[in-house]
């Protein structure tokens, strides 16, 4: 996976229009570009397979993945294949800031579903294929309507996916309001892990990344997450396993050796830990 360097995205508003768009067409490949950004992200990627980063949350994600980020989470799709070769990765995104939901969703009695519904996304939601599939003609209008429309058709999206048993995605917290040289860090830290969390973990050269002693970088790794390197470092390849589970036929020695334990033993009990059940069990609840 090829690296890019982590920032913070800001969006410019379009005139007269409260959110921000972006119909991405890429015929190559969407890239691994770790960010975040003070804005919820409502993504609709379409034509596009590979693997979906949010927080400490790795997954993989088909055409018609529909995902809400919320505020300071850092995020990244990175394409592996199209589903029709000869058309392009596709990704529908609207960004939109918490001061025009809350403004909304406060004083208005009829979106306190959404407002429930944003709170969930610190985490990241992850929306089922129906849901999706009963939104994408009105997401994809969004490109093409003028100002006032876009904003209603907007909110009735938010509205509807409210009814969906939205999946909570990472386990991680949002970027805090850093200065500038440590949330630059972190962003090295977290880019470095979520393009080689499946090689053995060398803190000293995590150091190095950040420019921090190990003691710093467990300082400023714990503060910002929550957790321990090595606790964050098992969400990810557990969560990288689970996607594989329950979506490819892929042998369970070979999973557990491909997100980085190279023992079986290790793994299965890794697994057991986080999960509350073997990786077996958890396959036979998708077969």
């Amino acid at each position: 996976m090829r690296q890019s360097r982590p920032f913070l995205e800001l969006l410019s508003t379009e005139p007269e229009s409260s959110l921000s768009r972006l119909n991405r067409r890429l015929d190559d490949s969407i890239p691994f570009q770790w960010h975040h950004h003070p804005e919820y992200e409502l993504t609709l990627t379409l034509n596009s397979r590979g693997q979906r980063f949010i927080g400490d949350h790795v997954g993989h994600y088909d055409s018609g993945d529909l995902v809400l980020v919320g505020p300071n989470l850092p995020h990244t799709w990175y394409s592996q294949e199209k589903v029709l070769e000869d058309d392009p990765h596709i990704a529908l995104v609207v960004w939109f800031h918490p001061d025009l939901t809350n403004r909304l969703t406060q004083n208005l009695v009829e979106f306190r579903g959404v407002q429930a519904m944003l709170r969930r996304a610190g985490s990241g939601l992850l929306f089922s294929p129906a849901a999706s599939d009963a939104v994408r003609a009105d997401f994809e209008s969004l490109f093409s309507c003028p100002p006032a429309k876009r904003l209603l058709t907007l909110l009735a999206i938010l509205h509807q996916l409210t009814s969906d048993q939205a999946e909570p995605l990472s386990n991680g917290s949002p970027t805090p309001a850093y200065p500038r040289e440590g949330r630059e860090r972190i962003d090295r830290i977290l880019t470095h892990l979520h393009a080689r969390y499946k090689e053995p973990l060398k803190l000293n050269e995590l150091a190095q990344v950040a420019a921090l002693s190990e003691s710093g970088l467990h300082r400023l790794f714990l503060k910002h997450t929550g957790k321990t390197l090595s606790a964050y470092v098992t969400r990810m390849r557990i969560g990288d396993a689970c996607a594989r589970l329950s979506g490819t036929t892929q042998p369970i020695n070979y999973i557990a050796d491909a997100v980085g334990y190279p023992s079986l033993a290790n793994f299965n009990r890794q697994f057991l830990a986080l999960k509350g059940m073997t990786p077996r069990e958890y396959r036979r609840l998708f077969v």
